[in-house]
């Protein structure tokens, strides 16, 4: 038989110290999982995440681009450098007669280089919408992902499940005074990886204009990184430009002159 002895009123049996060692485990792990989601789910701190997947201090890859229009097909090699937001540079490796092309950015200025004549132009403001190097990537986009933040004010638009999909969707609204192409764009986050997998971008009137799509993803240290990229214009559905990554490396030694115009003719 079982010896059961009854329990004082009034008193509460003690949790031996395996039971007070879990119960403090599971508030630790509690805690830390409430901070984390609190700093996961921050509109900015995601958009500045998402800025920095394919950069970081400094970078140094190779990729290509592949375009397809109505009137033509090209494909691309480039090296690309860069150098926290404010500085890139792209050059153009292939094809023979686009070899050595390239384009300087600091801050919010873009210069081109063109080898066949040695000559450095700046790209005017009136030309930021123009397509670069014939994509359907404008040179805008070249300049305005480092003002992101600053031009739009951003938020947490969704958080969920969507198509089997744990997403934050983020949609980020242009400031008023804000000199941008985009009136909206919305981006969708997977919430395991924190890594983008599609971006709409709409007018000032509210119209979808493009389309970007990210997959091929791969972890690179402590990142995943969408390796591939997809830009679909709406209104011509059979168009687009693809841009795929080869290589990338991060923390890469990079001096501010690496991005000057005195040395842009030299990166050949």
């Amino acid at each position: 038989m079982h010896d059961v002895r009854a329990r004082r009123p009034g008193k509460t049996p003690r949790p031996g110290p395996g039971r007070e060692l879990a119960a403090r485990l599971l508030v630790f792990a509690s805690l830390a999982l409430a901070s984390f989601a609190a700093h996961a789910i921050d509109a900015d701190e995601l958009i500045r995440h998402i800025d920095r997947l394919w950069r970081g201090d400094t970078s140094h890859s190779t990729l290509s681009m592949t375009v397809k229009t109505q009137r033509y097909e090209r494909a691309m090699t480039l090296e690309a450098w860069s150098r926290g937001k404010e500085r890139s540079l792209i050059v153009i490796r292939e094809p023979l007669k686009d070899r050595d092309v390239a384009t300087l950015k600091v801050e919010d200025n873009i210069w081109n280089y063109l080898p066949k004549i040695n000559r450095v132009t700046k790209v005017p403001s009136s030309m930021m919408s123009g397509s670069w190097m014939g994509s359907h990537f404008t040179n805008d986009d070249l300049v305005k992902d480092s003002t992101f933040e600053r031009d739009f004010r951003s938020t947490i638009s969704f958080q969920g499940e969507r198509d089997g999909r744990l997403v934050y969707e983020i949609t980020s609204i242009a400031r008023p005074d804000a000199a941008v192409v985009w009136g909206k764009v919305v981006t969708q986050i997977e919430q395991k990886t924190l890594a983008p997998f599609v971006a709409r971008y709409y007018d000032e009137a509210g119209a979808l204009i493009r389309t970007m799509r990210y997959d091929q993803f791969r972890t690179i240290g402590e990142r995943v990184i969408p390796m591939r990229m997809t830009l679909q214009p709406q209104d011509k559905p059979d168009e687009s430009t693809v841009v795929v990554y080869r290589e990338i490396a991060f923390g890469v030694p990079l001096e501010e002159s690496f991005f000057s115009l005195q040395s842009l003719q030299r990166r050949r």
